[in-house]
């Protein structure tokens, strides 16, 4: 038997893979003794691959595309055949190991895809490249990668230039067809069914020696596969030297729905085709039943935004960045433990966050804004380090590690006392430094000087460090913190976003107001729907996702969905407004669901369409539809409450715990609510 291992070493600064010597350690053991092993006494041999090195990052977030100059029996050394021309090793320090925590991914096949239309295309050397900061600025000691004059190969140009004509659909009989006829110049679009995640493959037959590209995106802008709808090389390229039979399949991991190969030159048979696909295998352990088609169809986008972002560490999106974010994983936290019923995976990514003594470039208690990554220009998001301390207080209700959450003591308390730093002689928090993040639209404009979101979320943690290691001072601070932001940004009808200080030392507001500041003000509880009655009605009532279509109140900027939509349906569900919330939530993620088959970054295609914080909904319809309004996992209880004079006929779920199972349900008959529960030995429900 062959055990054969491809290694990708980037020596690149991304928020995907740290900079850092790459290596393989690797060993075969039965029965306890080691049969071969990557160490100088194994026989363990290495060659270099026929990948392309000097080529254009994928995106500013992550390291290089893919482009390979192959000739047949280039995968040989797999199969113990052919010439293999090994290279000497080098000996690295012995690293320190990590429970690996998770399960391994699905690699379920995802095809073959089915071809949806045709084109010839032409090459126009004049068209203008869209630039972009990964490609001009590549090689200076912000942007690792190789200068444009340096590269092999540089189809984030090419691609671009590459224009398709007469764009055809498929005809309905040829829709199953398996293998296709590519001479020089054509174009197939495939579509893999939904937005999904893995590694694509292809079979080529080669008649001509040339090169076949695919070019892939999330969604079709015009029926076409867009170049640079959202700022990545979404682009590989296999080049063909001698006519011949080739199996390839991409290195890293790819996100998309579309498709489209390309024979750029050459003659080639390509068969249709398909992706492995890199997901968390226990995503699909929760299942949703509904008399409402749309609400089964949101829960099922919810899970595979959920199984696409949770390999490992949380990610916010698995194609453009695969980055574990801080903020989206506060969300994603609370949607993993009800999709596979563990918190390995929260705790994984927990326990990442305080393996370093500190980080690279940050100051001293700060932690990055995602991780593992490399920040040489020292960004970071101080509000997102907030979002932390509140996500380890869930972690602890839903019976996280009591341990980690001791471990994260000392560098909470240094969070805390960096950001007191800033205090002002009010009491709250200005300039805060770096990239004040509020959520995805006005609101990050107006950050400065006095930032009032900022400042509510800062009484929240202030509020939480004392819950956790019993520190009354900081309550007593909160308390005042939430006065004095009442005090300064209530404008008699609004709260206000920010204020700017003047020449004479003053302070005043903006005068500017998003939509997601009101989310805030609630969510935090610097404002109730008892203190604010006026302002609390006008945002039940007149804001939402229909909104758009009203167009009330034109000076209160919109929320976007990262994060004002999803705080907005938390501030229904504490006041208990199930109704609107099942009929919002149509409105907010419907239109996804039925485009990707994911839920989005914004609420529009500019950005991520597979954001893993947005699976949070599958949290909402548990909670506030079904009406598990408590599963509590240390005292294995639950409060099954269903909502009462909602326009749903029946819903159930099944949720895992551990390795069994809650089981709930209702349904209207003759007007009355028939409700089911089966919950684990040793549960109970309250009530």
């Amino acid at each position: 038997n062959i055990v054969a291992v491809e290694v990708a070493g980037y020596n690149a600064m991304s928020y995907y893979h740290m900079k850092q010597p790459s290596f393989l350690q690797a060993e075969i053991v039965r029965d306890g003794k080691v049969l071969a092993a990557t160490g100088e006494d194994g026989e363990f041999k290495v060659q270099p691959l026929p990948r392309l090195q000097k080529v254009v990052r994928y995106s500013f977030q992550r390291t290089f595309s893919e482009a390979y100059r192959l000739e047949p029996g280039f995968d040989d050394w797999k199969k113990g055949r052919g010439n293999f021309t090994a290279v000497d090793l080098e000996e690295r320090p012995q690293v320190k190991y990590l429970p690996r925590r998770v399960p391994y991914p699905d690699f379920r096949v995802n095809g073959p895809f089915r071809p949806v239309s045709t084109a010839k295309t032409c090459y126009d050397s004049r068209r203008p490249v869209k630039p972009v900061r990964f490609v001009e600025k590549a090689g200076t000691p912000l942007y690792s990668g190789f200068k444009k004059k340096n590269l092999e190969v540089n189809w984030w140009s090419m691609i671009q230039r590459i224009v398709p004509t007469n764009r055809t659909d498929v005809a309905s009989g040829k829709s199953s067809q398996k293998v296709f006829c590519l001479n020089a110049s054509d174009s197939m679009i495939f579509d893999a069914g939904l937005n999904d995640t893995g590694f694509v493959g292809l079979r080529v037959k080669c008649l001509k020696p040339g090169t076949v590209v695919v070019r892939f995106d999330e969604v079709l802008i015009d029926g076409e596969v867009s170049n640079t709808r959202y700022n990545c090389a979404n682009v590989i390229a296999w080049e063909f030297t001698k006519p011949g039979v080739y199996a390839v399949e991409s290195f890293e991991p790819y996100t998309l729905r579309y498709l489209d190969v390309i024979a750029h030159n050459g003659a080639f048979e390509v068969s249709a085709p398909y992706m492995r696909t890199f997901k968390n295998p226990k995503a699909r352990l929760a299942n949703m039943a509904s008399s409402d088609t749309a609400l089964e169809r949101i829960f099922k986008a919810a899970r595979e935004t959920y199984a696409q972002n949770a390999v490992d560490v949380f990610t916010d999106c698995p194609g453009r960045e695969r980055a574990g974010w801080l903020c989206d994983s506060f969300f994603t936290g609370r949607s993993s433990l009800l999709f596979t019923g563990s918190l390995e995976s929260e705790h994984l990514f927990l326990e990442n966050c305080i393996l370093p003594d500190r980080f690279d470039n940050l100051p001293d208690g700060m932690f990055a804004m995602c991780y593992p990554g490399d920040f040489s220009n020292g960004q970071f998001i101080p509000n997102w380090a907030m979002w932390l301390v509140i996500e380890v207080e869930e972690f602890k209700r839903r019976g996280g590690d009591p341990k980690l959450i001791e471990r994260f003591r000392p560098k909470l308390v240094k969070l805390v006392d960096y950001l007191k730093t800033f205090r002002n002689s009010d009491g709250l928090l200005e300039k805060l430094p770096q990239w004040v993040f509020i959520e995805w639209s006005r609101a990050n404009r107006l950050v400065q000087d006095v930032n009032y979101p900022s400042n509510m979320t800062w009484a929240e943690v202030l509020d939480v460090m004392d819950r956790l290691y019993g520190m009354p001072e900081l309550a007593v601070e909160a308390r005042k913190v939430r006065e004095t932001v009442r005090r300064q940004s209530w404008t008699g009808e609004w709260f206000c976003d920010n204020a700017v200080r003047q020449k004479d030392g003053s302070l005043k507001l903006s005068g500017e107001c998003t939509e997601t500041c009101q989310y805030y003000a609630f969510y935090f509880r610097t404002a109730t729907p008892q203190s604010h009655p006026k302002l609390w009605k006008t945002l039940v009532d007149d804001f939402g996702p229909k909104r758009k279509d009203t167009k009330k109140y034109p000076k209160i900027w919109p929320s976007n969905a990262f994060i004002g939509n999803y705080l907005r349906l938390e501030c229904l569900s504490r006041e208990g407004l199930s109704q609107r919330i099942l009929d919002e939530s149509r409105g907010f993620f419907l239109y996804m669901a039925e485009l990707t088959g994911t839920l989005w970054e914004n609420i529009g295609t500019t950005a991520s369409c597979n954001h893993g914080f947005a699976s949070h909904v599958a949290v909402t319809y548990c909670r506030d539809i079904l009406g598990l309004r408590d599963i509590d996992y240390v005292n294995r209880t639950v409060v099954f409450a269903p909502p009462e004079n909602i326009t749903l006929d029946s819903i159930s779920m099944s949720i895992p715990v551990g390795k069994e199972f809650i089981r709930a349900g209702w349904k209207c008959v003759d007007g009355k609510t028939v409700e089911s529960l089966s919950l684990p030995v040793g549960w109970r429900r309250l009530p």
